[in-house]
């Protein structure tokens, strides 16, 4: 059979790591010191190798070092002059600081979050959406409560399951965490939550776990728009109460404009907020309607503006979806709070450098879909954007060479 029309002199897995740069690279680990004590494995290979390991989606240290030793001449084109050992890539996990990684990965995403912006630049958008943030945190699950905190009661056998809370801050229109804060899953998920981060030109959404009457004052006053949902039960005072009714004469949303308050130590908080209550007909019991709330500091957007800013909030919840769907993160390399939380900064890695891929092609494909080819075809000479573009090319030219009679003085194999 001839050559892959989509033949290419570099291997897709090159491809997708191009935006590495090495010297960069190198450069930061030995700032953070990541070069003390593993200098034969330097934090070049140590990258590539867990990199190729997750978007393999390989399970193990022994599945790493005999998919790489089959690879080992390709890989070796890549500026990569050894494969690592078992215990090799055990101690690098154990001793290099994962500091390293989370600054590589927030390198990257410095160098290309103005390829990120999603549709922005060539389709019509709320403004609202440009300066719109999104906050929340997904745990992963851990077989041991021995390094970070699970939450709950103790079973009654005993053994409790851990979880490392990944808490992400993401703009709404990249696709990508901007910032990025790990805890145990104990930890209460509003300490991400820091209005002196934030500027006036920004639009926070989260859910209700975050709902700080002593931060949403501090919001306020920097000029930060926060949309929530409401907790059931709190307390407030009420201003004025209005409904809105569409040309039926049936109500499609109540304003109401309230007053927190609570007593500190030091004083008294008067936070005065918009509750926005509709009806959700969109959600995933389409048969059961549910009434939503939702809270803000906006007193001048249109009620429709602010429901469509928390619907927006479900774009983190999609890519906590994607993380765990398409990288390894039920089985881990190394049992160390350093081993798991590198290679959580390398799924994260891993995830941009495909959604910057994906960006480059104009045909609509899942990242699932996108993820699974790539991992068949990850040590393959193809060129990514062309077969990406049109995959059936070589599936239709196989297909007619497979029809051919064939050539003269060619053996055929009989049964009978």
């Amino acid at each position: 059979m001839s050559k892959s029309t989509y033949f290419f002199g570099q291997p897709l897995y090159s491809q997708i790591t191009f935006l590495l740069d090495k010297d960069k690279i190198l450069k930061i680990s030995q700032e953070l010191k990541g070069e003390r004590y593993i200098k034969k494995f330097d934090i070049w290979h140590h990258l590539n190798s867990m990199l190729y390991a997750t978007i393999s989606r390989l399970d193990s240290l022994r599945e790493i070092e005999m998919a790489m030793t089959a690879e080992s001449r390709k890989l070796r084109h890549l500026g990569l002059t050894t494969v690592p050992k078992r215990s090799t890539l055990a101690d690098a996990n154990e001793k290099r600081p994962e500091g390293i990684f989370g600054a590589i990965y927030a390198d990257l995403y410095n160098t290309t979050k103005d390829s990120l912006l999603s549709d922005s630049r060539t389709k019509d958008i709320p403004q609202w959406m440009k300066k719109l943030l999104i906050i929340d945190s997904t745990t992963i699950s851990l077989f041991s409560n021995l390094i970070f905190k699970g939450v709950g009661r103790n079973p009654k056998t005993g053994k409790k399951k851990g979880g490392l809370k990944v808490h992400s801050i993401l703009r709404a229109t990249e696709g990508v965490p901007c910032d990025i804060q790990f805890s145990s899953s104990a930890t209460h998920d509003h300490f991400i939550l820091s209005p002196e981060k934030l500027t006036s030109e920004d639009i926070v959404a989260f859910d209700r776990a975050y709902i700080n009457y002593e931060k949403f004052e501090k919001l306020t006053e920097n000029k930060v728009i926060y949309v929530t949902k409401m907790k059931r039960n709190l307390k407030y005072e009420l201003e004025s109460d209005t409904f809105y009714q569409n040309q039926e004469g049936k109500t499609v949303c109540r304003e109401q404009i309230v007053v927190f308050r609570k007593e500190l130590a030091e004083k008294t908080i008067n936070h005065k907020a918009r509750i926005i209550s509709y009806t959700d007909i969109e959600g995933k019991n389409h048969k059961k309607p549910k009434l939503i709330s939702l809270l803000t500091n906006d007193f001048n957007m249109n009620y429709d503006d602010i429901i469509a800013i928390y619907k927006k909030r479900w774009q983190i919840e999609s890519l906590f979806k994607q993380l765990k769907q398409n990288f390894p993160l039920k089985y881990f390399y190394g049992e160390s709070e350093n081993a798991i939380k590198i290679q959580v900064w390398v799924v994260l890695i891993a995830n941009l450098l495909l959604t910057i891929m994906k960006k480059k092609i104009k045909r609509h494909w899942s990242f699932s879909g996108m993820a699974t080819v790539i991992r068949i075809l990850l040590m393959q000479y193809i060129k990514f954007e062309s077969f990406f573009e049109s995959p059936e090319k070589d599936l239709k030219r196989m297909l007619e060479e497979a029809q051919k009679s064939p050539p003269a003085g060619s053996y055929q194999l009989s049964l009978f």
